[in-house]
């Protein structure tokens, strides 16, 4: 059971441009928004909600101008669902708890990791570097970020 939900308090809270992103699905402008070049290791959650979505091992350069994961940190997070909106058919990833509109999916990602493109605007995101994934109450994925021993 997920304590990730949306309500008018997180809601009140967004930015305008948060707002118009995840309540109206509206979309950023490319290469002019918080994460599209972000490198830091963590996770991102739903501004709205924060429920985990994705991490930063799945992030990668799409020459887009939006943030570009492979896939989602959780799939049960994220929903997808067909959008026909401006004269295309693509397909539309919202968030599960929060129903905040993400972005959309595309089938030209790296073939290497599933050939998907989960571009996503920054503005439905908040980033949780790894040393503060503990202190703020997602100490779970903690694990993603552990050096490994190599033999």
């Amino acid at each position: 059971m997920s304590n990730h939900v949306k309500d008018s308090e997180a809601i009140s809270r967004l930015s305008l441009e948060q707002f118009r992103v995840t309540q109206q699905g509206a979309t950023e402008r490319p290469f002019d928004n918080s994460y599209w070049d972000h490198h830091e290791p963590g996770i991102y959650v739903d501004i709205v909600s924060g429920e985990p979505l994705f991490s930063s091992f799945d992030k990668f350069e799409s020459d887009c101008g939006w943030p570009s994961f492979t896939h989602p940190l959780d799939a049960e997070n994220v929903l997808q669902r067909p959008d026909k909106s401006h004269g295309m058919e693509r397909t539309e990833v919202r968030s599960s708890h929060g129903d905040s509109h993400l972005g959309h999916i595309f089938d030209d990602g790296p073939p290497d990791a599933g050939g998907l493109r989960y571009c996503i605007n920054s503005a439905s995101l908040r980033f949780i570097p790894a040393d503060k994934l503990e202190s703020e109450g997602y100490g779970d994925y903690l694990r993603l970020f552990e050096p490994t021993e190599e033999k």
